[in-house]
């Protein structure tokens, strides 16, 4: 779909016919005015659609259309704000954060197809993120060379990270191949490959850490256990 040929977009042309452009272009957030849907799945009471306007706060949005996060705000641990693509935002950038394009910009996440996913504390966010990249392995269509192989590549990593099989040292060396598949490929799926992997490693560096030095000293299985 393209900006014209979006249900989306149509959809609310007519009200803007009715009602005019300065009416809609009053909703939002200055140069993030007017109205989007959101799709709000994952750990919330009441998974929904719904649409509203642009800026409204990410906590707001899920506590008064999605029953708020399963458990209570408390148990909140990570959110992606735009689909499976854009890097996910850790509790304490949610508590504040507003839904618009600027705003999820400057917290180096995207608005993307509004697509919120929510996470809660019983999640494994680093098997999240590797079932993203699985994902993004299976959808390369492999004209690409640093989508082709960087996709696989990152999948392999991540897939080991799981298990806490890798060597600190490897977090870098991923991130860096992040940067060499964003960017350098004819569509925006390298992007979307490599966008939730960054943020994973932003926000939860000390989790993947802590998973890979308790492999070496075998805390792993008695985490497992537990």
């Amino acid at each position: 779909p393209t900006t014209v040929n979006n249900v989306e977009t149509i959809a609310v042309v007519p009200t803007i016919l009715r009602r005019g452009g300065a009416w809609f272009s009053a909703l939002g957030r200055p140069k993030n005015s007017g109205t989007k849907i959101f799709c709000i799945s994952g750990h919330v009471n009441k998974p929904c659609n719904v649409e509203e306007e642009l800026g409204i706060p990410l906590r707001e949005l899920i506590d008064t259309y999605a029953g708020g996060v399963r458990g209570g705000w408390d148990n909140l641990l990570a959110i992606i704000p735009g689909g499976s693509s854009v890097p996910l935002l850790p509790k304490s950038i949610c508590d504040t954060v507003l839904m618009d394009f600027d705003s999820l910009r400057d917290v180096k996440s995207g608005l993307g197809t509004a697509g919120v996913i929510v996470m809660d504390k019983s999640t494994d966010v680093i098997r999240a993120i590797e079932r993203l990249a699985q994902f993004y392995k299976h959808e390369s269509c492999g004209q690409c060379t640093p989508c082709r192989e960087g996709t696989g590549w990152m999948m392999r990593v991540m897939d080991r990270l799981v298990r806490g099989d890798a060597e600190v040292e490897e977090i870098d060396m991923l991130l860096s191949v992040t940067k060499q598949v964003e960017g350098h490929t004819i569509c925006a799926l390298g992007d979307a490959a490599a966008w939730p992997i960054q943020g994973l490693v932003r926000a939860f560096r000390d989790e993947i850490e802590d998973r890979i030095k308790a492999k070496k000293t075998g805390r792993m299985g008695a985490m497992a256990a537990e």
